[in-house]
């Protein structure tokens, strides 16, 4: 049933016992209330305001109420028509936003707009078999896509086919794709000074360099480093927001050549305050050079990248190698220098050993002289056996 309810404007509610049925308290007809509802349901009694003060409405609300409840009680659901790709992929990816570091966010963005989007987009997510993910594959891999960015590309795609409960059918016959563990590599100490002397003529460039080889820091780590982490008396960064839990918050030493490079690109932004980037957004400013555009540079702001001085800093030095390389390179010279795990992995912000192997190339000189002290040992174990052979010969001979 429905029944009107109004608030007297003298005591307690309307009791409509006046005239013309309007309440002898306060003179409120009963048009002027809000209808309620009050029926019986699984034994209790239901009491809810519908909010309006049209019977029409109200009637209308009364029935639907009725409706959810048996729905929900005789878990009778409505099925309804699984979206499209791309409608699913654009309202995963908004509500995955928040929980997503920027750098994940936009790797997802280009997945989802530039590649699964033109192949999956007007298809019913249903309709996405795993014979459709197979020609999909077949076909990244004719435009050379490495293996790892199709596994990612994949990835995307479970999460969206997993929200709306479509994956467990399919994930016993997709296949993704064997990655390379060796993609990484590390520089020679040849190959490290030709880098940091290619890159000596750009300061920006020379300074997030010689910090990368030195201290192991991701490039996205060095890009948002404000100068509040950044302590000069005790020679050390605390690493801000990154991409593992254990490596946020990291604290790590700078060594000499590390602390000489910010030190001096300290000095080409002597009016930065302690919440400002250390490498500032520069559009078009000339930061490298001896006299920038300050008025280009935002340092509240992170630099968005340095990736045209970096492909020239390699074609001057004649190396193939990504910035990523540089993280591999630091990782491996602290390995060589006999540094124990938790020390590497503290430094690394890493949570397991067996992405310490990953980053870690012991390099051909370190195992040179591994063997050749070997030899060294060998050869001071004979030449002590040989002293000890004479004395003993002395001795006879003596007595």
């Amino acid at each position: 049933m429905i029944y009107q309810r109004i608030q007297c404007r003298g005591k307690g509610w309307c009791n409509r016992k006046g005239p013309d049925r309007t309440c002898s308290k306060c003179g409120q007809r009963p048009s002027d209330g809000i209808w309620w509802m009050r029926f019986r349901f699984a034994g209790r009694f239901v009491h809810e305001s519908t909010r309006t003060k049209s019977k029409t409405l109200a009637r209308d609300a009364e029935r639907q109420r009725r409706r959810e409840l048996e729905t929900k009680w005789n878990r009778v659901e409505r099925r309804a028509l699984p979206p499209t790709f791309e409608r699913a992929a654009s309202a995963w990816l908004e509500t995955e936003k928040p929980h997503l570091a920027e750098r994940t966010y936009e790797i997802y963005d280009v997945a989802i707009r530039c590649h699964l989007t033109p192949a999956f987009g007007p298809r019913l997510l249903c309709d996405i078999g795993a014979d459709t993910i197979a020609s999909y594959q077949a076909r990244r891999k004719g435009t050379s896509a490495s293996a790892r960015t199709i596994n990612k590309e994949l990835q995307v795609l479970r999460q969206i086919l997993k929200r709306h409960k479509l994956w467990a059918n399919l994930q016993g016959d997709i296949k993704f794709e064997r990655e390379h563990s060796d993609i990484g590599k590390a520089l020679s100490r040849e190959e490290e000074k030709s880098l940091l002397a290619a890159c000596g003529s750009n300061a920006l460039l020379n300074a997030v360099v010689t910090l990368a080889l030195n201290t192991a820091l991701r490039k996205n780590e060095i890009r948002t480093l404000r100068w509040s982490q950044i302590d000069f008396e005790k020679r050390m960064v605390t690493v801000g927001r990154s991409k593992t839990q254990a490596g946020t918050g990291r604290v790590i030493p700078l060594n000499q050549p590390a602390f000489d490079a910010l030190v001096k690109w300290a000095g080409r932004l002597v009016e930065s305050n302690a919440e400002d980037y250390a490498f500032p957004a520069c559009e078009a400013a000339g930061i490298e050079r001896e006299r920038p555009d300050r008025e280009r540079i935002d340092p509240s702001r992170p630099i968005k990248s340095w990736r045209s001085a970096w492909r020239a800093a390699l074609k001057r030095a004649k190396l193939q190698l990504r910035f990523h390389d540089l993280r591999h390179t630091c990782i491996t010279k602290l390995a060589e220098s006999q540094a124990s795990e938790q020390t590497l992995m503290a430094i690394a912000g890493h949570v397991s050993r067996s992405m310490i192997e990953h980053y870690s190339h012991i390099r051909m000189d370190a195992k040179r002289r591994a063997t050749d002290a070997i030899v060294e040992g060998s050869v001071n174990q004979n030449v002590n056996q040989l002293s000890a052979s004479d004395s003993n010969v002395a001795a006879k001979s003596l007595n």
